[in-house]
């Protein structure tokens, strides 16, 4: 398969992965070696305290080092920041990920802005995590309009340039896959998503059922930077309708509309009026951010 003839940086967070980092790296620069493009391989060493960094510059990779843990999405800021390609690829350290699968994200990164490899949904995740994932996922796809196959893959292909103007919204932590899907959705970019295998990780997964909760959360807030009306508009209506159902229950028993739904009524105009204008002033913060 030929691959689009350009700079890539690859970028693998790490954080206690010395017993896997050295070989998923010696994997990954075999690849690159027939890419026929420019690339680097840069690993972020996450203030680990076992031998993650040693392992991963002894197998050939740039090694960027964390003085102590700052979490999975600061890792990945460190290494957009300092790649130079013009295509970043995130990957991750545990050995999941297949490094041949690298030239089908980058075949398609000619045309889309970003490329997702999109697991079966009964891979990578144990049983515990798979209804939190099905919830978020079914959050995603309202919240955005679209149908997002694998909403928080860590294998992605992007525009670094891309990357870049969305680093001050993304978060330090493990919803950076999360919030970058809904920013690219929300921000007009294009988004492919290609099937692949994962293998069973090596080590142990260091996310929580916090993580979860702080990923509902930064859903809602990139849908209210990008759609804000996704999220005031229902609130509205909702409100709304329940005004009106008080204010015709007031009259049938009573005569006299209810205090409370006209009170309800107000504040569901209320909704509308504040998500119109949220919307037009992320709408002007969006353009003097891309200008």
């Amino acid at each position: 398969m030929k691959v689009i003839n350009e700079s890539v940086s690859i970028i693998i967070p790490a954080y206690q992965e010395g017993e896997v980092v050295g070989e998923v790296v010696a994997n990954v620069l075999r690849v690159v070696q027939t890419l026929g493009c420019s690339c680097e391989v840069l690993v972020i060493d996450d203030g680990s305290t076992d031998n993650t960094g040693e392992a991963a510059r002894q197998a050939g990779a740039q090694v960027l080092v964390h003085p102590y843990n700052r979490g999975y999405g600061a890792s990945l800021k460190t290494g957009i920041r300092a790649a130079t390609g013009r295509t970043v690829i995130f990957m991750d350290a545990d050995g999941q990920h297949d490094p041949e699968d690298i030239r089908r994200l980058l075949a398609d990164r000619q045309v889309f802005d970003m490329v997702v490899g999109a697991r079966r949904r009964s891979q990578g995740s144990p049983m515990w995590r798979k209804p939190g994932k099905l919830f978020l996922g079914l959050l995603a796809n309202n919240l955005t309009g679209r149908n997002i196959p694998d909403l928080n893959s860590g294998f992605r292909a992007l525009d670094r340039e891309m990357a870049l103007r969305f680093l001050p919204i993304m978060p330090d932590g493990f919803s950076f896959s999360t919030t970058s899907t809904i920013a690219a959705f929300r921000g007009g970019y294009t988004v492919h998503y290609v099937p692949i295998q994962v293998a069973p990780r090596v080590g142990k997964s260091t996310v929580t059922v916090a993580d979860g909760f702080k990923t509902i959360m930064l859903i809602i807030r990139i849908v209210t930077l990008f759609a804000p009306l996704r999220v005031f508009m229902p609130v509205s209506m909702l409100s709304m309708a329940l005004g009106v159902g008080l204010v015709s229950v007031g009259y049938w028993q009573n005569g006299a509309a209810s205090l409370k739904g006209i009170m309800v009524i107000l504040a569901s105009i209320l909704f509308f009026l504040f998500g119109i204008l949220v919307d037009q002033v992320t709408a002007i913060r969006r353009g003097e951010h891309i200008s």
